[in-house]
């Protein structure tokens, strides 16, 4: 008899062998359970309720039926609310339980969202297929980086719809990634956003970037680029030359756009936050478990593999004086005495004569300079909301004086208080009766 841990394939078996040990005589409702069970191994118990169903394998009577509460009962609801609003990534959705608790495996995250696809809003339009079939573009280590801008919606606590700016960076050949968000992508922003990835991977010989306004104007007769003049000024400050892609070819920075739509799917689905400073600092937790974390592509992180080849070829940031300028964009002072940046209003004292100031954003404070960088006037919290900061000293008092527009020329006299002429008060005039003495 073969060997098998199903008992009814056992006990088919025996039976076969007794039926043809006893011939005709074999009847299967009078078949003997004590000599079944010596040659199967089951109790006579169990052969006795197998032989009530005629040894047919029949289901068990709780086939079909689920548990009342699983280890997914108590975040559906997170569930749901994610499938309905397009997310349908498992580890987007596994992290996002993992924060609110969640112990268990990934395994039932899978399950839960084949059962519940339904939820995922339908997808309207389908992508088109490459007709074409292209080489890929390689670079050395260090050689060359790739940069671009992606934009979201922020709903805030208000009901106001704004939008936001992502700046992303990549190495093209390691793939160690950076990003950071703005509340607009002025060139201003760009140049913040590259020194910051500058100072976490190191600067490299080339940029690869798409024809953007703030990179260049337009092209000469020979095809060369003319640089915007701020942005030329820029790469000679850093050290760096770049490179543009052709237009409406997208592919050549491939890499910067998949990790574009890479940080949507995956880093933005679901996600929400306080102010921008809280959501850049998500998004450095996220660069860097992104960056440790193994690809099959190159058999090791991009981490490594960058420490390891790329940041030898690439130049050092340094905090250079014409460097921290673009770090500290410039701003003119309002004639109430505020200045405006990122679309909100900071204060800056009264004592500061000059008209222009230096504005920096550093983690969860906003420095206001001299025009100089050599004194900070100020500083302020970071804030996602659009009313004005006011600082100490902003105004000389706290009540508002005016003061003469034109030159006066007016001129009256004040005359000294006359003494009094009625003589029946002056027994009440003490110095009078002093000095009558």
């Amino acid at each position: 008899m073969k060997n098998s841990n199903d008992p009814y394939t056992i006990i088919t078996q025996a039976l076969e062998e007794m039926k043809i040990e006893s011939g005709s005589r074999f009847s299967i409702c009078k078949v003997n359970l004590a000599k079944l069970s010596r040659r199967t191994g089951i109790s006579r118990a169990k052969l006795r309720r197998f032989r009530k169903n005629g040894f047919k394998d029949l289901p068990h009577g709780l086939s079909g039926r689920k548990a009342e509460q699983t280890v997914l009962t108590h975040y559906s609801g997170i569930i749901d609310k994610l499938l309905a609003g397009g997310v349908k990534n498992s580890e987007v959705i596994y992290e996002r339980l993992k924060n609110e608790g969640y112990s268990a495996s990934i395994g039932p995250v899978k399950r839960y969202i084949k059962d519940h696809a339904y939820l995922i809003p339908a997808q309207r339009t389908l992508p088109q297929p490459q007709e074409n079939r292209g080489r890929r573009y390689c670079t050395e280590p260090g050689e060359a980086f790739q940069m671009d801008w992606g934009f979201t919606d922020v709903l805030d606590y208000s009901g106001t719809l704004n939008r936001a700016a992502c700046f992303a960076m990549i190495c093209h050949h390691c793939g160690k990634r950076y990003i950071e968000f703005f509340p607009n992508a002025k060139q201003e922003n760009l140049f913040i956003g590259m020194l910051h990835g500058f100072k976490y991977m190191g600067i490299p010989r080339y940029i690869i970037t798409d024809n953007m306004k703030s990179v260049v104007i337009k092209r000469d007769m020979n095809g060369q680029p003319v640089w915007q003049k701020d942005y030329e000024l820029f790469m000679k400050a850093a050290c760096f030359q770049t490179k543009l892609c052709k237009a409406y070819h997208p592919f050549t920075k491939g890499k910067v756009e998949r990790l574009v739509r890479y940080v949507k799917d995956n880093f933005l689905a679901g996600r929400v936050f306080m102010n921008v400073t809280d959501l850049n600092e998500e998004a450095v937790r996220w660069c860097n478990e992104k960056n440790d974390a193994y690809k099959q592509e190159i058999d090791e992180s991009p981490s490594q593999l960058h420490d390891r080849e790329c940041i030898k070829q690439c130049g050092t940031f340094q905090n250079k004086e014409e460097l921290l300028a673009y770090m500290c964009p410039e701003r003119r002072i309002s004639f109430d005495g505020f200045v405006n940046y990122e679309g909100r209003r900071f204060g800056v004292p009264c004592s500061y004569t000059g008209k222009i100031v230096r504005v920096n954003r550093s983690g969860r404070t906003i420095s206001i300079y001299s025009d100089d960088m050599k004194s900070c006037l100020v500083t302020h919290d970071v804030t996602w909301s659009r009313k004005d900061r006011f600082c100490k000293d902003q105004y000389v008092n706290a009540e508002p004086e005016e003061v003469p527009t034109a030159p006066v020329r007016t001129r009256i006299e004040q005359l000294a208080e006359e003494a009094s002429c009625d003589g029946a008060f002056d027994r009440f005039n003490f110095d009078v009766a002093e000095a009558g003495r």
